[in-house]
C-alpha cells in the first residue's frame, strides 16, 4: 500500500489594517464577511436597511450570528441587462457618503471587527477610512484614479473585483473564450496596475466578480475552479450569496436562494477562498463547521 502523502498546509496571508492592527486570512478557512446594504435598490434586500438605525441593527445582528467582519455598501452595484433589467441607479459620492458614514461611525463605536467599505469612489473611501473603515472593496478595480491614491496613502487592504464594461450594460455584452483564464489574466493585470501606483502587493485581494458580466454557466465555472485564481498568490474573496445565477439554475427567488448560496460557499472554501461575502451568516457558519469536521474525519479515515 502506498504511503499517504499529508496535505500541504493552507496558505496564510497577513494584511495590515489601519491603527496598527493585522488581519490574518487562511485559504480554505474563509473569514465570513457579512453584507450590510445601505441602499434602496440592492437586489437582495433593497430598502430594508436604508434607515441608519436599521442598518446598524442589521450589522450587529450579523456579528451576533458569527460574522468575522462587515462589508458596508451605500450604492447598489446591481448590473444592467439579463435578469437584472436596467440595473441599479448610480448615486453621487455625496449621497453615498450621506448614507454610509453615520452607519460606519455607529458600528465603529460598537465593535472592533474589521469594517470594509464597498465603494467605487476614491473620495468616499477617503472619508470612510478617516471614519474608521479598515479596508476597501472596489467593484471597479481602481476605475477611479483617486482610489489608488487614497488606498496607497492609507496603506489599507484593497479588494479588486473583476468586471468588464459598464455596470449598466455588462450583462448584455458577455464575451469570453475561456472565462477562468481570462478572469485570472485580467485580475493579474489589475494587481500589477495597483502595485505600480504604490499599493503593496501584500495588501491586495482579488474577487472573480460573480454575477458581473458573466453567464450562469460562467459563474459556476469560476467557482468550480476558484483554485486557479488562488494560484495568483492573492487572497480570494468570493461573493456568490443570493446571486442571480443561483436563481437561473434552480428557479429560486432571491429570498429562497440560501441552499444554493451554501453550496457555492462550501465549494469556494474547498477551492481556497479566504473570504466569503455573505448575507446569511449563521447558516453559512454552521455549514462550514460541519463541512470542516467531515473533511477532517475523512482525512483521518483515508
Amino acid at each position: 500500500m502506498a504511503e499517504r502523502v499529508p496535505p500541504s498546509p493552507p496558505r496564510r496571508y497577513r494584511l495590515s489594517l489601519p491603527r496598527g492592527r493585522e488581519l490574518e486570512l487562511v485559504a480554505g478557512r474563509p473569514l465570513l464577511l457579512g453584507v450590510v446594504n445601505i441602499t434602496p435598490d440592492s437586489f437582495s434586500d433593497g430598502g430594508r436597511y436604508l434607515p441608519p438605525e436599521a442598518a446598524v441593527a442589521h450589522g450587529l445582528r450579523l456579528l451576533a450570528e458569527g460574522a468575522d467582519a462587515l462589508d458596508l455598501g451605500a450604492e447598489s452595484t446591481r448590473p444592467g441587462g439579463g435578469v437584472y433589467g436596467d440595473g441599479a441607479r448610480p448615486v453621487t459620492p455625496g449621497e453615498e457618503r450621506r448614507r454610509l458614514l453615520p452607519v460606519l461611525a455607529a458600528l465603529r463605536e460598537r465593535t472592533e471587527v474589521p469594517l470594509s467599505v464597498d465603494t467605487r469612489h476614491g473620495e468616499v473611501a477617503r472619508d470612510a477610512l478617516a471614519a474608521g473603515a479598515d479596508l476597501v472593496n472596489d467593484v471597479s478595480a481602481l476605475g477611479d484614479p483617486v482610489m489608488a491614491e487614497v488606498v496607497a496613502a492609507a496603506g489599507c487592504p484593497l479588494v479588486l473585483m473583476h468586471a468588464r464594461g459598464e455596470l449598466a450594460t455588462m450583462q448584455r455584452e458577455i464575451r469570453f473564450h475561456d472565462v477562468v483564464a481570462e478572469v485570472r489574466a485580467e485580475l493579474a493585470e489589475r494587481v500589477d496596475f495597483a502595485v505600480a501606483r504604490g499599493i503593496r502587493r501584500t495588501q491586495l485581494l482579488v474577487d472573480p466578480g460573480i454575477g458581473f458580466g458573466k453567464t450562469a454557466a460562467q459563474n459556476v465555472e469560476l467557482i468550480a475552479r476558484l483554485d486557479d485564481l488562488a494560484a495568483l498568490g492573492q487572497p480570494v474573496l468570493l461573493g456568490a450569496s443570493r446571486k442571480s445565477f443561483v436563481g437561473t439554475l434552480t428557479g429560486a427567488a432571491v429570498d429562497e436562494r440560501l441552499p444554493g448560496s451554501l453550496a457555492a460557499a462550501l465549494w469556494g472554501a474547498r477551492r481556497g477562498a479566504a473570504i466569503l461575502r455573505i448575507h446569511d451568516v449563521a447558516a453559512t457558519r454552521q455549514a462550514l463547521r460541519l463541512w470542516s469536521e467531515l473533511a477532517a474525519a475523512g482525512g483521518r479515515a483515508a
